[in-house]
């Protein structure tokens, strides 16, 4: 078995105001800091075989955070980028209405066709995701990988993981700073932990 855990990264001022954040590079805002900060924490115990990351700052920047104190070294990922969203970049779903509302109606019927203009297809940042699961297949049985990377890169690979196709994409939640957990096993997958964030809650942490 393999175990992977998937980590959302903390939140952004982007995420806080609800604009479209795809290869747009912003840093964690301090309390995303403060989030991965209290994941490491909550994480500190687990072994690691080795760290994957998005190569965008606010996801690199959680994986240096929860990562330490660990030896695992943590191998930056292009494929593992969010979605380029082109000229939607920093815009609110409410902006996009207003100004692409036919992109707007495919955005909320999550059509297949999605093409966001100056960035990414939908299908294009599937396949380009995916790739991913080359980095995974090259790994041992009974290692521990730890995953740090944006909302829809986890719900692709989640999809594909699990074998429920890329049209369940939009009913997993993950929130910033949240703990997902697969095993992996030869001929299937096994989701143990979907969007965690109890170490996010005040008072005393609780083990899992």
């Amino acid at each position: 078995m393999t175990r992977l855990f998937l980590v959302r990264h903390g939140i952004t001022d982007h995420n806080s105001t609800h604009k479209f954040l795809g290869h747009t590079d912003v840093e964690l805002s301090d309390e995303g800091f403060r989030q991965v900060e209290k994941l490491r924490d909550r994480m500190a115990k687990e072994k690691f075989d080795v760290v994957y990351s998005s190569d965008l700052r606010r996801a690199i920047s959680s994986a240096e955070v929860i990562s330490k104190g660990h030896e695992a070294e943590i191998v930056s990922c292009s494929e593992l980028r969010e979605i380029n969203y082109g000229e939607m970049e920093s815009l609110t779903f409410e902006e996009i209405r207003k100004l692409y509302p036919t992109l707007a109606e495919a955005i909320h019927q999550f059509s297949p066709d999605l093409n966001f203009p100056g960035g990414e297809s939908l299908a294009g940042f599937i396949e380009r995701t995916l790739k991913f699961r080359d980095r995974l297949n090259s790994h041992k049985p009974d290692q521990r990988i730890l995953i740090v990377a944006h909302g829809g890169p986890m719900r692709t690979l989640l999809c594909d993981l699990l074998g429920v196709g890329q049209t369940y994409w939009r009913t997993f939640r993950l929130d910033n700073a949240s703990l997902s957990i697969v095993d992996t096993y030869p001929q299937r997958a096994i989701l143990s932990l979907l969007n965690d964030t109890s170490h996010l809650k005040e008072g005393p942490s609780q083990e899992e």
